[in-house]
């Protein structure tokens, strides 16, 4: 099949030209879609003038904007393909994103010229830098940078010439996932995943060609670029994109420009209802979320309180072979899979030691299915003829070989491993229960506590240091709990927060402080202490165990947590 995204979005153009394709909601900038395709076609020129070719990377480092969207299209176009990095991300963490990828280029947005300053020097030699948006003459020379505004301004629009060959099995873009361990992987999106999630979402969810969709997602993320942008490429709808999620500008800007579907992560439908009631929260026009990690009681307080009709849940990973949904709206459901009909689309649960995470098997050495009310992993058959089957896995090989168990279904067979622990009803509905290996998920992002023990212990001399997640009442995910080995007490929290919030992104940094004379990292102190005690530092805190379980409690009705 010689189909692509970019061959499937020329259609959707033709189709309608002048409807709005993207809206920005920062600026209210409006580009239709022949707007972007004109766009996608200068990035396309400028990519073959830099001498790019089909099989190339070039890092796309940027905030959400129309821009990053007609950059990843227009290298697509001619065979290039992006590398979506987060835009949190800063030293060691970014290095590694934009070095896993093999890039040959880098494109940032000015917002972001002090995390590329701080790289600068680290990066290879021969890795060409552009910059989008506002900076000085004297600021690109510093980064060594070339305006790319500027470039596409007076780059040609029309189509680029036929030069690669590439069809939907190919690769479209790399997207990082945190994975269970270390540092983020490059999951490869091949054009055919592109099209099934964004498929996906359209069918299952019902959503129409009028739709107008509330897009405040990241883009350097599946759900923010894929589930949401993919319809107005692949479908035809309108896309409003948000830079950033506002709480209190979340139904005004629904209101402003016309809305139907709206996208989440859990903790945004949480920070909504937390928000003082005013009109507008019942003014819009929203008849449909759509997203992950909804809690259940969450879930019914969001849709009577705003008229929300429909909540689309759904579970998935960018890489994964076994994407699942709640099409008719079960209260606390990530998805369903026929019980009677199971090999038609072949997920199982299977029997696994929570504690290792390593597979349960039978005499026969497959893996052992669950019982409804079981908690199982999640895995996938893989078959790479079938767009729906087919695990591309990710840059890094190494990676690719963790993800796969053999002697799954049968003898011989293959299976993606999701590394999530779900459990399902009798009728065949599936509930998240929690996610695997040395990860906890915070404000909407996998945290991986390999990679910020290793960022802590090196701004603290190497000093012994355990992070793990912990469970804040009333909040989705977990918080960060950072102990740390002090044996000569002279810690000094002030100068430590200050480097941290240089060295990790937001959701990474640690909610919570534990000092103590020595860290034990075989477990048994990976659990919290029940006693806490927690003193306000800007956005973090700092716990003390040595208080008494009734002082504890005298001292915690007083408190409120602020995340």
């Amino acid at each position: 099949n010689r189909n692509t995204i970019p061959s499937i979005f020329s259609k959707t153009v033709a189709r309608h030209p002048d409807k709005p394709a993207l809206v920005y909601e920062a600026t209210g900038e409006t580009w239709t879609f022949s707007q972007l395709d004109q766009i996608s076609n200068a990035v396309a020129h400028w990519a073959l003038s830099q001498g790019w070719t089909s099989g190339d990377v070039v890092a796309l480092f940027m905030e959400s904007r129309p821009l990053q969207v007609a950059l990843w299209l227009g290298l697509a176009k001619v065979g290039v393909e992006a590398a979506l990095i987060n835009f949190n991300l800063r030293r060691d963490s970014l290095l590694h994103c934009v070095g896993v990828s093999a890039s040959r280029a880098l494109v940032f947005g000015a917002e972001l010229a002090d995390a590329v300053s701080e790289v600068s020097f680290s990066l290879s030699a021969t890795m060409v830098r552009f910059s989008t948006g506002d900076l000085s003459p004297d600021q690109m020379a510093a980064l060594k940078c070339h305006p790319l505004d500027s470039i596409l301004a007076s780059a040609p629009r029309h189509p680029p010439p036929c030069t690669v060959s590439k069809g939907f099995s190919d690769r479209l873009f790399y997207i990082y996932t945190s994975g269970t361990t270390g540092l983020p992987k490059a999951a490869i999106v091949v054009h055919s995943r592109y099209y099934r999630i964004a498929a996906f979402g359209y069918h299952s969810f019902r959503m129409r060609p009028d739709d107008v969709i509330y897009d405040c997602l990241p883009l350097y993320h599946s759900a923010g670029n894929i589930m949401g942008v993919g319809q107005c490429l692949i479908h035809g709808l309108t896309v409003v994109v948000k830079k950033k999620f506002s709480a209190s500008r979340f139904w005004e800007d629904c209101i402003k420009h016309n809305c139907t579907v709206v996208q989440y992560i859990g903790e945004i439908c949480r920070y909504l209802l937390s928000q003082p009631v005013r009109p507008s929260e019942r003014q819009h026009r929203v008849r449909l979320a759509v997203g992950n990690g909804l809690r259940p009681s969450v879930w019914e307080a969001f849709m009577e309180r705003f008229g929300v009709k429909q909540i689309g849940e759904f579970y998935g990973a960018t890489e994964c072979n076994c994407s699942i949904a709640n099409m008719d709206g079960k209260v606390g459901a990530c998805g369903f899979n026929s019980r009677i009909l199971p090999n038609v689309y072949p997920i199982r649960l299977v029997k696994v030691n929570e504690e290792t995470m390593e597979l349960v098997r039978d005499k026969q050495g497959l893996c052992v299915p669950c019982q409804p009310g079981e908690p199982g992993l999640l895995v996938g058959r893989i078959n790479q003829e079938d767009p729906l089957r087919r695990f591309d896995g990710y840059a890094s090989q190494d990676a690719t070989r963790k993800k796969i168990a053999y002697n799954v279904f049968k003898k011989n067979d293959s299976a993606y491993l999701s590394g999530d622990v779900l459990v399902m009803d009798e009728l065949g509905y599936m509930y998240f229960r929690d996610r695997s290996g040395d990860t906890f998920r915070w404000k909407g992002e996998n945290v991986s506590t390999t990679e910020v023990e290793g960022t802590l212990s090196s701004l603290l001399g190497q000093t012994d240091v355990a992070v793990f997640g912990v469970n804040v009442p009333g909040v989705e995910g977990k918080a960060g709990m950072a102990a740390i080995a002090d044996s000569t007490g002279n810690f000094n929290c002030n100068s430590f927060l200050k480097e941290v919030q240089h060295a990790l992104p937001p959701y990474a940094r640690p909610v919570f402080l534990r000092i103590s004379p020595c860290v034990d990292t075989t477990g048994e102190e990976r659990s919290p202490d029940p006693i806490h005690f927690l003193l306000r530092f800007q956005t973090n805190y700092f716990c003390k165990p040595s208080l008494t379980n009734c002082k504890y409690e005298s001292i915690k009705k007083e408190m409120h947590l602020f995340f």
